[in-house]
């Protein structure tokens, strides 16, 4: 009998620890996507333009910069990118792309349909023209933006870009399968999913979902760690982003070739190796086909550009002052 009670006791203790550890979790996950969430909504704006509503944060004043985001960002992540450049006299503005928080997805979503709002929003801040980056996902609109409207942008940044690659180019990673996309758009659909991976496998997370080695994290000094961490922090929350990011998971496998030779601003091309989406190849070969484009590779970093945060900096703002 007392071996019983004991058990029933152990048993119960457990039971108790077992909801007590639950209900932090619980409260812990709610205290986080708060704060993300009101994050969200610091600093930007939404202007009212003729290619729909486009939420935007600027910083800053001298030579206006229109930052373009790449997949799980917003407006936040586009200023986090290029807020190095306030100091050096730049005017960063930092767009949200369709689908991502304030900015709705329009019936036609295309890469074109993104550009031409674009210069939308330099309409509305009365910006007569500006130069463009393109991170990631992001790029193929900033693209599409300096060959449709080549009055309105006067320079072109790409950053570890996703784009089009002839299948004569050799790749430089292997490419996504259909079975990883799934596997990633499961973990980025439910705030609640990413926020335990966040926790519990942030190695996996950032091999698989940021496409970068986490060796190079490891080894990066502490702000560049702090860097990295706060940049996978702020894609939650998920649900607010989940329809862009739907468009550019599907995007990356459906893009053609663009008229690159179109291209007539002073451009520059920047990637890794070790990018595990592969755009040093096609950053390489963009670049081997825009007039005049600069290409700078690196050996390691991943998609992050881990360790090379500040030599990207000195790179756009000497290529900002062309």
């Amino acid at each position: 009998m007392l071996r019983r009670a004991w058990a029933h006791r152990a048993l119960g203790l457990a039971l108790l620890v077992l909801c007590a550890g639950a209900a932090w979790v619980a409260w812990r996950y709610r205290q986080d996507l708060a704060l993300a969430t009101a994050r969200t909504a610091e600093g930007s704006a939404v202007a009212r333009t003729p290619c729909g509503p486009i939420e935007y944060q600027a910083r800053g004043a001298g030579r206006p910069l229109l930052v373009v985001h790449g997949s799980g960002g917003g407006h936040d992540q586009g200023m986090d990118f290029a807020l190095p450049l306030v100091p050096r006299g730049v005017r960063v503005i930092a767009v949200s792309r369709f689908g991502y928080l304030r900015t709705p997805r329009p019936p036609v979503a295309t890469p074109e349909a993104q550009a031409d709002a674009h210069r939308c929003l330099l309409d509305a801040l009365g910006l007569r023209q500006a130069a463009v980056l393109g991170v990631s996902a992001g790029a193929p609109s900033a693209l599409q933006a300096v060959i449709r409207h080549p009055d309105r942008f006067t320079a072109l940044m790409l950053v570890v870009p996703i784009g089009h690659r002839p299948d004569q180019v050799p790749a430089s990673a292997p490419p996504v399968s259909d079975g990883q996309d799934r596997v990633l758009l499961q973990l980025l659909g439910s705030d609640f999913v990413y926020w335990s991976t966040r926790q519990l496998a942030w190695s996996l997370l950032l091999r698989h979902l940021l496409a970068t080695p986490p060796e190079q994290f490891r080894a990066a000094d502490a702000a560049e760690q702090a860097r990295v961490r706060a940049m996978a922090d702020h894609i939650l929350p998920v649900s607010l982003r989940r329809q862009g990011l739907l468009d550019d998971t599907r995007l990356g496998k459906r893009l053609g070739p663009q008229d690159l030779s179109a291209v007539r601003v002073p451009t520059l091309l920047v990637s890794a190796r070790d990018d595990g989406f592969g755009t040093y190849a096609t950053a390489r070969y963009m670049a081997s086909q825009i007039p005049g484009a600069r290409f700078v590779g690196f050996e390691q970093g991943g998609h992050l550009l881990v360790g090379h945060h500040q030599a990207l900096r000195d790179l756009m703002a000497e290529w900002l002052r062309l």
